[in-house]
């Protein structure tokens, strides 16, 4: 019988999804911070934020390659309180984090054919995206990653197109790219966060890997250098162009193509075969993410947090009542802009990767003797260290927070009110349920 488990190949595919997609949502990066700046921003965040996050998510997934990741590894480590909050943030900066890929979808369908999304046909589409997305999922893990492979495949291969002709007809010497008319280094930082977050996601469907523990080492560090590579060689093919910064624009890499072909025929093709490109991505992403975040109430469930029919599973082996409820409920939050839900969704979720870094260091104490098949190197000091940087990061996201309106408040104030929602429905109920351990 053929087992039903995702292989290493298929996790990498899954996980780029989850991180990247593809380069898109990378336009804002260069518009606010330059060729130069928007490089160097996305070589070094992957090292002070991406990076870390790998390294820990290689050691704690190989060592409690449980079904939850964690929500599982909090809980362990720090508490039932704590794993609750853990669970609470992640779920509830996906209310956020799962609006941007319809966002996006109709974005980039609008900037090509804006009669589609015009008036209020963006909604339609983007509600049947999330719907698409849920019924795929009813396939299980296996088949989730497996088509992740294969779109990965089509949404790159535009862009090896348009960097290699860009590199063949780089500008002459001494051509400019032009002063940017803003500049906006904070908000770059941000939006590059948000790009290379996401890595702790694919721990949540551990048990539905095949040999976890070699497995997700070795997707931490394949997916880092391909997220990498694939965000900053085709910025830096275009920057060689010559084609002005300021031109780049949310949704924009379409006219960057035609840009660079100077919109002749193959630009126009090409241009189209981004779009398509793009919509994969922002469908292959928020396929993957389903995956990952619906997995979350069915653990809880089990664990005595949420109502038991959350945890049901189809012959597929997948959650099939979470999905659909998480479904409905990341339909009903589209409509913030781009921005907005970057902010919510660095700010909530960056807290709950805190806590898995807090777990890192709180089961090397605890549990010395855990078998670690992978382990974060430079003993309890090393493990302590390589969260240091994710919280500077952090700290920009909490200052770039505060002057990001969101209504009446603005998006900090509405994070720390998530936050004390939190504790607050702990302590209202929650902590009256079984206490039952989250796992052995």
């Amino acid at each position: 019988m053929r087992s039903r488990k995702m292989t290493l190949v298929p996790l990498i595919a899954a996980t780029y999804f989850i991180v990247a997609g593809g380069p898109f949502g990378l336009e804002d990066i260069v518009s606010k911070a330059g060729y130069s700046g928007a490089i160097l921003i996305l070589l070094v965040t992957p090292v002070l934020w991406s990076l870390p996050t790998a390294l820990m998510v290689g050691e704690l997934a190989s060592a409690l390659p449980d079904e939850g990741g964690y929500y599982v590894w909090v809980a362990r480590a720090l508490g039932r309180f704590w794993g609750f909050q853990e669970a609470w943030l992640s779920l509830t900066g996906s209310l956020f984090d799962m609006a941007i890929y319809p966002t996006l979808f109709v974005a980039y369908l609008g900037h090509f054919a804006p009669s589609i999304t015009a008036g209020g046909r963006w909604i339609g589409i983007a509600v049947a995206l999330v719907a698409v997305c849920a019924v795929w999922n009813l396939l299980g893990a296996r088949t989730v990653g497996v088509s992740s492979v294969v779109m990965g495949g089509l949404l790159l291969s535009p862009f090896a197109v348009l960097a290699g002709y860009a590199v063949l007809h780089r500008a002459h010497a001494g051509a400019s790219a032009g002063p940017l008319y803003k500049v906006d280094i904070l908000g770059g930082i941000l939006v590059a966060m948000w790009n290379y977050m996401g890595w702790d996601n694919s721990s949540t469907i551990a048990g539905e890997v095949e040999r976890p523990q070699r497995s997700y080492p070795l997707a931490m560090l394949c997916g880092v250098t391909l997220v990498a590579a694939t965000y900053v060689i085709p910025i830096a093919a275009v920057a060689a162009t010559g084609l002005d910064a300021n031109a780049w624009a949310s949704g924009g890499w379409a006219d960057v193509a035609r840009a660079v072909f100077r919109n002749s025929a193959a630009g126009v093709a090409l241009a189209f075969a981004i779009t398509v490109a793009a919509m994969l991505g922002a469908a292959g992403t928020m396929n993957a993410l389903t995956m990952a975040y619906s997995r979350l109430p069915a653990v809880l469930a089990v664990d005595g947090f949420l109502p038991k029919a959350l945890a049901k599973r189809n012959r597929s082996d997948a959650p099939w009542v979470a999905i659909l409820a998480c479904s409905a409920a990341w339909a009903l939050c589209l409509g913030l802009t781009f921005v907005k839900l970057i902010v919510l969704d660095v700010l909530l979720t960056g807290l709950s990767i805190l806590l898995e870094f807090a777990a890192l260091v709180a089961l090397r104490i605890r549990e010395p003797a855990l078998p670690r098949p992978y382990r974060v190197p430079g003993g309890l000091f090393g493990a302590a260290a390589i969260g240091a940087p994710p919280l500077a990061l952090l700290v920009l996201t909490a200052v770039r927070s505060h002057n990001e309106p969101v209504g009446p408040i603005d998006a900090l104030e509405l994070g720390a009110l998530l936050i004390a929602l939190g504790v607050a429905l702990y302590f209202a109920g929650v902590r009256h349920r079984p206490q039952s351990e989250p796992r052995p």
